[in-house]
């Protein structure tokens, strides 16, 4: 059953015309992700079946946070400045599209 999942994939990459190096490319994107998934699964794991590390990533994180805590504050608060910004944008583009579109008799 893999295996004709193979010939199909082969075929694919064949009618879309993908190179050789972008085909090495997104063979390597997928290994790398599919890496990543295991050791994220098995890191997981591992965090959940030890109480203690859990408990201890947790006080590392919290002392982190603490430390940093004004950095932190202040890069969500720029963060938030310019989504806002950007969502102003937005809308002010698309109130001009809309008066354009008025304008504009068909």
């Amino acid at each position: 059953m893999a295996h004709n999942h193979t010939k199909q994939a082969a075929k694919h990459i064949a009618h879309t015309g993908l190179d050789k190096h972008e085909l090495s490319t997104n063979l390597i994107k997928g290994a790398v992700m599919s890496a990543g998934a295991q050791t994220g699964k098995t890191i997981m794991s591992t965090i959940t079946k030890h109480p203690l590390l859990l408990l201890g990533i947790g006080a590392a994180i919290g002392y982190y946070a603490h430390k940093h805590r004004k950095d932190i504050v202040s890069s969500v608060s720029s963060v938030t400045d310019k989504g806002k910004d950007f969502v102003l944008q937005q809308k002010e583009n698309l109130e001009d599209i809309v008066a354009e579109a008025k304008e504009t008799p068909e």
